[in-house]
Parts: C-alpha cells; sequence; structure tokens
C-alpha cells in the first residue's frame, strides 16, 4: 500500500480521518475534507505510541491495519475460524479474556486463528456449552461473567517461558529468518539488504540455515507468513529507523503491548542489544513493538536498528563498507547466546 504522510489529500486520507474521529481524536475542522494536515499527524502519532507502534507521523502498513483493527470491540460482530481470518481489537480482547482465564489463546495479536480456535471450544466445554467454536453475544456474556483476572500473567506468556527454557543448545542447523523490510520507513534499500546478506554469511558461518525473504509485498502480514512457512527458529527483522536528530544509539524491539509481550523475543532483543552496544560503543535501548513482523510471527521474533538514521554522526556510519558487517557479527553473536 501507498504510505500517506503530512501534506497528501485525497479519499484514502479522508477514510483514515473517520477512523480517528470515530476513535475520539480531535482534528482540526478545516482538514477533514482530506488534507493530511498538523492535527492528522498529531493524532497519528498518539495513536501510534497508544498501539506500541513506531511514531513517525506516517500511515503505512503497519498503522493502516491497526485503525482498521481498533474499529472493532468484542461483541460487535460473531468470531469463529475463518479463511482469512478475523482481525481486530475484539480478537485481542477475546484472547486477552480467555489466556486471563486460563485458556491457552495464543499470542494476543488479534487475529483469530486455529490456537484461538482450540481456546473457544475449550472455554465452551468446560461452561457446558456447544463447542462449536462461534463467539456470539452468549458465549461472551459467559466469559464476563467469569471476571477475568486483568493483571495477571496470560497463559500464552508462562507457555513461553518454560518454551525458552528448553530453547537452549546449538546454532547449528537453526532455521534463521531474515527480514531486510520493505518500505519508506525501514531506511535505504540498499543498506538493508546488505545488511541482512552480512548476517545471513556470519549466521551460515556458524552452522545455522539463514534464510532471506526475499521479493514479498511491504504487507508485514505476508512477510510474517513467509516466515512462518519456513519454520524458522528466529526471525530477525533488519531496519534503519529515523527518530529526533538528538537520539543515537542502537534499539532493538521485540513483540509487546500495554498488556502482554513475547518473553523469548525480549530475551532475544536483549542478547543482540548487549552485541550492537558493545560492537558501536553507544548505549541502546529496548522497546516493545506490535508491528507485524513481531505479532505476527510465531518464533522468537526481533527488529534491530543498529543507528539512528537523522543523527548525523551515526548516518556517516551508513556509507562505511564495514557497516553491514559489524551488524551482523552483533546480531549473529546474540543469535548464538540466546540457543547457547
Amino acid at each position: 500500500m501507498s504510505v500517506f504522510r503530512s501534506g497528501d489529500q485525497g479519499s484514502e486520507v479522508l477514510d483514515v480521518q473517520q477512523r480517528l474521529a470515530a476513535l475520539g481524536y480531535a482534528l482540526a475542522p478545516g482538514e477533514l475534507a482530506g488534507w493530511f494536515g498538523p492535527s492528522t499527524e498529531a493524532a497519528i502519532r498518539a495513536f501510534q505510541d497508544l498501539r506500541h507502534l513506531r511514531v513517525d507521523g506516517l500511515v503505512g502498513p503497519d498503522t493502516w491495519m491497526q485503525l482498521v483493527e481498533a474499529g472493532f470491540r468484542l461483541g460487535d460482530r460473531t468470531l469463529y475460524l475463518h479463511s482469512p481470518p478475523f482481525r481486530g481489537d475484539d480478537v485481542r480482547e477475546l484472547q486477552r479474556k480467555l489466556n486471563a482465564l486460563g485458556f491457552d489463546a495464543g499470542k494476543q495479536d488479534g487475529v483469530h486463528g486455529q490456537r484461538t480456535d482450540l481456546a473457544v471450544r475449550e472455554f465452551q466445554r468446560n461452561v457446558g456449552e456447544e463447542p462449536d467454536g462461534m463467539v456470539g453475544l452468549h458465549t461472551i456474556a459467559t466469559i464476563q461473567r467469569m471476571r477475568p483476572l486483568e493483571d495477571v500473567p496470560s497463559r500464552a506468556v508462562v507457555r513461553e517461558v518454560e518454551e525458552l527454557r528448553g530453547m537452549r543448545g546449538s546454532i547449528a542447523g537453526k532455521v534463521i529468518v531474515i527480514d531486510p523490510g520493505d518500505g519508506p520507513a525501514d531506511g535505504p534499500a540498499e543498506v538493508r539488504v546488505a545488511m541482512a546478506a552480512s548476517v545471513a554469511q556470519e549466521l551460515a558461518g556458524l552452522g545455522a540455515k539463514p534464510e532471506i525473504l526475499r521479493g514479498h509485498t511491504d504487507a508485514p502480514s505476508d512477510r510474517a507468513r513467509a516466515a512462518n512457512e519456513l519454520g524458522a527458529s528466529l526471525c530477525v527483522s533488519v531496519h534503519l529507523g529515523g527518530g529526533v536528530p538528538e537520539a543515537s544509539g542502537p534499539t532493538c524491539s521485540y513483540f509487546g503491548s500495554a498488556t502482554t509481550y513475547s518473553p523469548a523475543g525480549r530475551r532475544l532483543a536483549e542478547l543482540i542489544l548487549e552485541e550492537l552496544e558493545r560492537e558501536f560503543g553507544r548505549r541502546g535501548r529496548l522497546q516493545r513493538l506490535t508491528v507485524g513482523m513481531l505479532r505476527e510471527t510465531r518464533m522468537p521474533a526481533v527488529q534491530v536498528e543498529p543507528l539512528v538514521t537523522t543523527n548525523e554522526l551515526e548516518a556517516s556510519l551508513i556509507d562505511d563498507e564495514g557497516f553491514p558487517p559489524r551488524v551482523a557479527r552483533a546480531v549473529a553473536g546474540g543469535a548464538r547466546r540466546f540457543f547457547g
């Protein structure tokens, strides 16, 4: 899809504005004819911050997808296993409640897949309902009466912590997907491709089986699906992020929102960040993100941004031919430690 930004005009911008207004964001009257002005950008930034997305004021695939998903509330529609799967905040809320009650609905990603369907049917059997997987008003009311706790680790998080303990071993033979991104917000394509190639070479030297995602669209869901189909043990998405000019240092992101996170993704992000800090001598940061490549992949996944492109000193490193190999050493080192 196209990326919409400040100054754009048209019916697509009007659609974005209508969705923002429905969510309660205030927009200047002069912009409501489909002009992407200052108040629209401010609303997008606020929405991105709330949803743990990259706060850049751009409406790309991830932001657009979550604008659509945010329009659904639990009870607005009947949910069931469907192809393509239902997506939305209603699904995410259903997953959260089922997980809180001890029924493993999987990652709270807002996608009604097989694991969510199995959790629904298990819940229905436990309360004496027909286990048909149909989540209508009756099943929702039954879930609500159970009063799921708000501040407890979800069953999915507990399961992943248990799985993390069993992931130790050798990196040799492990399939590791490398995603070079595919959009203007991800940084210069040629640098991302060079980083991905260097990471693959470094991982291969450790005995791993790297797979670079090539030729896929910029749709995060498509790239995540490709990673899942490869049966990968890890997924590393390499980007070159922007940000404010005074920002500096690497950023490693893992799936997480205000209510849930991926323990394995966080551990992988911590290890790669430590290696990047050692390699470049700059303090970095961890952050939770809900972008598609992190929330829809079925293996530990991280998004790696080795520097801030709006920082002039750091941006100058991009032109150094030794930059991609340095990033690769850090990523491969973190991945090796994850299994070691």
